[in-house]
């Protein structure tokens, strides 16, 4: 079996979007349909990251500025929306970055790192895992890593769908429909 994950759903994503800005009141959020991904660059991965997201345990992640560059994407924004996909490519839950940050791998910190929810949640740990993930990603594209390489932090909150979306985002919700 293959660790190759699934083709993203586009159009289950954007059905995912519509739903979301639909109960929005004054017209939803002021962007297009927003970036549809995955965490993770394998199935098994993808589908283990989704679940701590989905959990509440994972409100954080951390991307290389190059790989933004070499798929040609801009970078995340404070404000902006993405739609987060499984290993099979089935749209999960629309993400909104709280807060962001670029810098070196070694400036995360332990708060951050606690955020990210993968392993044992400790610094030392992250900066293990991230080193391994990012040297193999740029590897399979026949680059290598670089201590000087940027690295984007970002925060975000779980906006939909309502039974996984954070507290304040129902209440939000709730708050201005009724």
């Amino acid at each position: 079996m293959t660790d190759e994950p699934g083709a993203l759903r586009r159009e289950e994503a954007a059905a995912m979007w519509a739903a979301y800005t639909a109960q929005r009141p004054g017209g939803g959020p002021p962007e297009d349909e927003p970036p549809v991904e995955r965490f993770g660059d394998g199935r098994a991965l993808a589908d283990e990251l989704i679940g701590l997201v989905l959990t509440g345990t994972k409100r954080a992640t951390a991307g290389l500025v190059a790989d933004f560059a070499h798929e040609g994407e801009p970078l995340p924004r404070i404000g902006g929306h993405w739609v987060a996909c499984d290993g099979d490519g089935r749209p999960r839950a629309v993400l909104r970055s709280t807060e962001l940050r670029v810098g070196r791998l070694d400036s995360v910190d332990d708060a951050f790192a606690h955020d990210e929810g993968e392993g044992d949640r400790t610094r030392e740990s992250w900066l293990a895992g991230h080193l391994r993930y990012f040297t193999r990603t740029l590897a399979a594209r026949g680059e290598s890593w670089d201590d000087g390489l940027e690295v984007v932090f970002e925060r975000f909150r779980v906006v939909w769908p309502p039974e996984v979306a954070e507290r304040d985002d129902r209440d939000d919700r709730t708050d201005r429909a009724g």
